[in-house]
C-alpha cells in the first residue's frame, strides 16, 4: 500500500481550514484565525507573555508580536508590564476581545464537530492522538529525519 503524503496533506488541510476560517471569522465578526486563536489561550490564562503565546501556537515570536500590536490597535488586547518581571511585557484581553471570542466560540465548536462527524469514536481519538503527535514531536521528527540531499552545483 503506498504512503500517503501527509506533510503535504497537512499543509493543503491546514491551508484550506484557515483560509475559510478567515474569511468567515472576518465577514461575521472581524477576527482573523490567528487573533482569534490568540484570545481563545488569554481566556485560558490571561496575561501571558507574548513568548508564551507564540509557543503554544508554535508561531514565531515577531510575527506574534505584530499580530499583538493589530490586536491591541482594535482594543481587543492590552499589555502591561510584568509585576514579577519588569523586562516582561503581559497581554491581557480586553471585555471587548471576550465578547468577540464568546461569539465565535459556538461556531468553532461547530465546525469542531462536523470535521469529526464523519469519523467513528475510535477514529476521531488515532485523529487526536495523531495530531497531537505532530503538535508535540514536529521538531524533533523533522530535525531527525529530514536530510535533504543538495544535488551538486552543476546538477541544477
Amino acid at each position: 500500500m503506498k504512503q500517503p503524503k501527509i506533510f503535504y496533506l497537512l499543509q493543503k488541510a491546514h491551508s484550506a481550514l484557515f483560509r475559510a476560517s478567515d474569511k468567515i471569522l472576518k465577514q461575521q465578526i472581524g477576527l482573523t484565525a490567528s487573533q482569534q486563536a490568540v484570545l481563545f489561550i488569554l481566556t485560558k490564562g490571561d496575561g501571558q507573555p507574548i513568548s508564551a503565546i507564540a509557543e503554544q501556537l508554535k508561531m514565531g515570536k515577531s510575527s506574534l508580536t505584530g499580530l499583538v500590536d493589530r490586536m491591541e490597535a482594535r482594543q481587543l488586547v492590552t499589555r502591561q508590564k510584568s509585576a514579577s518581571d519588569a523586562r516582561s511585557v503581559e497581554v491581557f484581553i480586553t471585555p471587548t476581545g471576550t465578547a468577540l471570542v464568546e461569539a465565535s466560540l459556538s461556531g468553532t465548536k461547530r465546525v469542531n464537530a462536523a470535521l469529526l462527524e464523519p469519523f467513528s469514536s475510535d477514529e476521531r481519538a488515532t485523529i487526536e492522538r495523531f495530531l497531537k503527535h505532530v503538535a508535540e514531536q514536529a521538531d524533533s521528527i523533522v530535525q531527525t529525519h529530514a536530510k535533504h540531499e543538495i544535488p551538486e552545483r552543476n546538477d541544477l
